[in-house]
């Protein structure tokens, strides 16, 4: 069996290179003006990417070099405070992880079931499964603190009425992330190859059971690279939550479903402190910059991880 299988590699591999060969031969015999205007536009690419990623670094080492003095286990266990000698992020820290433990709770079953029925189910002949699929478009590009206005009018009060409590953070950041959690999942279920599906069903599964237990287990890594990108942006949101009662100073850690006591989370705190005129307490904002980062890049990285061991390549 292996003298059979070398040689069929070795005429893929061939093929693969022949392939390559012929587009490159393609290419290479397009007008002057036009290789010339990709190039052009090829090196405008790069140095826009060039130019963000300048400014990316220029901000991390920044908020390194400033806030590197204040970095210490005191940071992540100390109270909040103005005075720049004890103040810490503790009260934030656990606000953060209860608004990002609750929105991964909500937008993962919302958004996954939103994408199978969107990209299994719904007939795009019906006008509404086309309403519904231009709104999530849409609503991919709202600016947060729309978002943070309508949390405040219908979450917060309005016919929900849940008054300013942590929770109701939660339910605005899952909406507010809500839209790239669907394309991202659409897209994995999307890319997963035809003949999986009908080997399935020529079998005799159900619709449901090739869903359940082909197309989903393979479209595992680009829902969770959607469910990444949307944590990431709703760790560093801070406009809508200081909508939806986040508050800047609370020395005691939140209760996520309580309106009487306050909460906060990283980015307010870190809004908050950035803004006083104390140079010392600047320096601990800067600080907060970088455990933020920490934060996020721990979470990111189990994500990543989930993603890379469930990942599948056809």
């Amino acid at each position: 069996m292996s003298d059979d299988f070398e040689p069929k590699t070795e005429r893929v591999r061939l093929a693969s290179a022949g392939a390559r060969a012929a587009v490159a031969g393609s290419l290479g015999k397009q007008p002057g003006g036009t290789v010339a205007k990709n190039r052009i536009f090829r090196a405008l690419l790069l140095l826009a990417v060039g130019i963000a990623l300048a400014g990316l670094v220029a901000l991390l080492v920044d908020a390194f070099v400033e806030g590197q003095g204040r970095l210490s286990l005191d940071l992540i266990t100390g109270s909040n405070s103005f005075d720049p000698e004890i103040a810490g992020f503790q009260q934030a820290i656990v606000g953060t992880l209860y608004l990002i433990a609750f929105v991964i709770l909500m937008v993962v079953p919302l958004g996954v079931g939103a994408a199978i029925y969107l990209e299994e189910y719904a007939s795009r002949e019906r006008w509404w499964n086309r309403l519904i699929e231009l709104n999530v478009q849409n609503l991919a590009g709202v600016p947060s603190i729309v978002y943070g206005i309508l949390g405040l009018a219908f979450i917060v009060r309005g016919p929900l009425d849940l008054g300013f409590m942590l929770f109701a953070g939660s339910i605005t950041l899952a909406l507010l992330v809500l839209p790239t959690v669907i394309i991202a999942a659409r897209e994995a279920i999307r890319a997963v190859p035809p003949s999986i599906r009908e080997g399935s069903l020529a079998l005799g599964a159900t619709e449901w059971q090739t869903i359940r237990r082909q197309v989903l287990p393979a479209a595992v890594p680009g829902i969770l690279t959607g469910v990444i990108l949307a944590i990431s942006r709703a760790v560093g949101e801070a406009a809508p939550l200081l909508l939806l009662g986040a508050a800047s100073f609370v020395t005691f850690n939140p209760e996520p479903f309580s309106a009487d006591t306050g909460w906060t989370a990283l980015p307010v705190q870190i809004f908050t402190f950035a803004a006083r005129p104390e140079e010392g307490i600047r320096e601990v904002a800067a600080a907060g910059i970088i455990l933020m980062l920490a934060v996020l890049l721990l979470m990111n990285s189990f994500a990543i991880w989930l993603r890379n061991r469930y990942e599948q390549r056809w």
